[in-house]
């Protein structure tokens, strides 16, 4: 009767033992990359929300009137493709990574924080389409998410 216990008891020791092996260890209160996926995608999808509801709708019903709304229009593309490039990029990135750490999440922020300022560097633009301070604000609102790509 002894040994049964003392082998059952090994038993489920190395059950246990062996099942914790195998899981990855990650510290109380880590951020693992599930989360942060889903983070950094409902940020951009807010950003992305937020570009759309800032275009401007014709006023009229003619093929006229949306030459008007052209110069919005066309930043609003322009700023929708850069940010799903990001997108893609950031969720093929996330794969790779093994382990989420302070440094990554970090740095996730600080490329989530130059992407958010897009939309209103995009609804300037549009608003004042080619004008130049405008435009050059635009062209650093695309320019510093991509160096915050590098810390990432």
């Amino acid at each position: 009767m002894r040994a049964l216990a003392y082998s059952t008891a090994v038993t489920i020791t190395l059950v246990s033992a062996s099942a914790f092996a195998f899981q990855p260890c990650e510290r109380i209160g880590a951020v693992g990359k599930e989360r942060l996926a889903a983070f950094s995608d409902g940020v951009i999808a807010i950003i992305i929300t937020i570009m759309v509801l800032e275009l401007k709708l014709p006023h009229g019903a003619d093929w006229s009137v949306l030459i008007g709304v052209a110069p919005n229009f066309i930043s609003y593309v322009l700023s929708f493709v850069y940010l799903a490039i990001y997108w893609n990029n950031h969720h093929h990135l996330l794969h790779t990574v093994a382990r989420v750490d302070g440094v990554i999440l970090w740095a996730n922020a600080y490329l989530l924080f130059w992407l958010s300022l897009i939309p209103a560097a995009t609804a300037w633009m549009g608003d004042n389409f080619l004008a130049p301070i405008p435009t050059a604000v635009y062209g650093c609102s695309l320019v510093m998410p991509a160096i915050a790509w590098i810390f990432l």
